[in-house]
């Protein structure tokens, strides 16, 4: 339990300024043994700690109120979910743009998301299945941490709203990555595997073989970086 709690407030987590004796300390008087807890300490209580003095407990209270600013991809990673690393978890956000959509998400919508294989997704589904998790994930939105995908200020436009790509090939004006960042800024999404949830296939050169066969299978439209940036250019 205290190994949740010390990755809950590591610097690329929620950036909780405590040491790990601080933490041993909470622990052992009891006051903390969910993530969600420490959103519940206030001052007298601390301040009452071996120690601690006035300045010490307002600090780390202090960094206890800044940690509900952490994005919302930092406060997925800091739960602990087996298998969800930083990379991951930024993916996850990004994907379903709030906790509430995806602690929703079946394993087959969590595969369609890019690298997002089988064991990641029965790890997330099984996490949020977990009535205590629930529990807690409920007290730390109550707190006012961030559990939604902030709009990025350089949105474009919302032209692609509801609409879901798969990218594939090399392309000749944008690499793979930025035309991902259009996508999102656009009001689309991007996963990594054609499904029947798949609205469009774009299309550089050598795409994948098994991908344009499923494509052509469930009838997907695909389209060229030419035509995908006159999509966008409409907005």
């Amino acid at each position: 339990i205290k190994n949740r709690l010390e990755h809950f407030i590591s610097r690329r987590a929620m950036d909780i300024h405590a040491a790990e004796a601080t933490i041993d300390l909470l622990y052992r008087e009891g006051m903390v043994r969910l993530p969600s807890d420490l959103y519940h300490l206030d001052y007298e209580s601390v301040v009452q700690l071996e120690r601690f003095a006035e300045k010490s407990a307002k600090k780390l209270l202090q960094s206890i109120e800044d940690s509900k600013q952490v994005p919302f991809h930092r406060v997925l990673y800091a739960l602990g979910i087996r298998y969800v690393g930083e990379t991951v978890a930024r993916k996850l956000a990004e994907a379903f743009g709030s906790m509430e959509d995806l602690m929703q998400a079946g394993k087959e919508q969590l595969t369609e998301v890019d690298e997002i294989g089988e064991r990641i997704a029965e790890s997330v589904v099984s996490f949020f299945s977990d009535p205590q998790n629930r529990e807690m994930i409920g007290e730390l939105k109550e707190q006012g941490l961030q559990f939604r995908m902030e709009k990025k200020e350089e949105a474009a436009g919302n032209t692609l709203e509801g609409k879901t790509f798969v990218i594939s090939g090399v392309f000749e004006k944008h690499s793979r990555e930025e035309l991902k960042t259009l996508i999102v800024q656009h009001g689309g999404r991007n996963t990594g595997s054609v499904s029947k949830q798949t609205d469009y296939i774009l299309a550089g050169r050598n795409m994948g073989p098994g991908k344009l066969e499923k494509a052509q299978e469930l009838g997907i439209s695909i389209i060229s970086e030419e035509e995908f940036l006159s999509m966008i250019a409409r907005s």
